[in-house]
């Protein structure tokens, strides 16, 4: 199977003050209104113009208000356009992230990881597996401590693969990725059962389900990180999906 190659986003300079990493008020304004216009035309064969249009216009506000999108280059307009029309069914998934990041308190936004660069990054958020990070829509929760060159390279190399996952996928994308997972585990439980008891059954089936899934295997083999160490040894492909990034570089 071949994949379509998107080179990671550069984050801004460190060096660069946070205060100047923020759209402006009439940014927000203008994404609100296009995201709004799109949702609403999207949604409108269906019946839920009202819907899509709230959805588009609340991810346009927040992302145009923080600057998330790179308006200069075809790749950011692109993942505006596509996050309001194509995907907006994931882009209502970021803004479900949005609200429980902000109820646990504390989300930590991560500027550097988010200006211009497409996604929503948070050093927190919603995490519901400690030490893994989590996207919904163009949202990454639980990116830690991105100072450290490793966090920081999880979310250019890998979860930002699956921001645009959810973009090129669009409404398949969940039931494709979760899909999987369901059926990875009763697989990876048979086969624990009639093969690989000498391995943690947790081990194996988390192997099938998710290390396996193929929208993984094509963030981590972006990552650079195939094999997973986790990874049950004699389970799956031993080369990588695709390229690394870093090897692009």
């Amino acid at each position: 199977m071949s994949y379509r190659t998107v080179a990671p986003s550069t984050p801004p300079s460190p060096h660069v003050a946070a205060r100047n990493m923020n759209g402006s008020p009439t940014e927000a304004v203008v994404a609100g209104v296009g995201g709004g216009l799109l949702g609403a035309a999207v949604t409108s064969p269906i019946g839920l113009p009202l819907v899509g249009a709230a959805v588009g216009a609340a991810n346009g506000v927040i992302s145009g208000r923080r600057g998330i999108y790179d308006w200069s280059t075809a790749k950011g307009a692109g993942a505006f356009v596509l996050d309001s029309t194509w995907s907006l069914g994931n882009t209502a998934t970021s803004l479900v992230a949005h609200a429980l990041g902000a109820i646990r308190g504390r989300p930590d936004f991560q500027r550097r990881l988010s200006f211009r660069q497409n996604r929503h990054v948070y050093g927190r958020g919603f995490q519901p597996r400690k030490g893994f990070a989590i996207t919904l829509g163009n949202v990454i929760n639980g990116a830690g401590d991105t100072g450290r060159a490793r966090r920081a390279k999880l979310v250019t190399d890998h979860e930002d693969v699956h921001v645009w996952q959810s973009r090129w996928f669009g409404p398949a994308f969940a039931p494709l990725y979760v899909g999987w997972m369901v059926g990875g585990a009763v697989v990876g439980a048979v086969l624990w059962a009639v093969a690989r008891r000498d391995e943690p059954f947790g081990k194996v089936v988390e192997s099938c389900a998710y290390y396996l899934n193929p929208f993984e295997y094509w963030a981590y083999s972006r990552d650079d990180y195939w094999p997973p160490k986790r990874l049950v040894e004699g389970l799956g492909p031993t080369r990588p999906a695709v390229r690394s990034f870093a090897s692009f570089r």
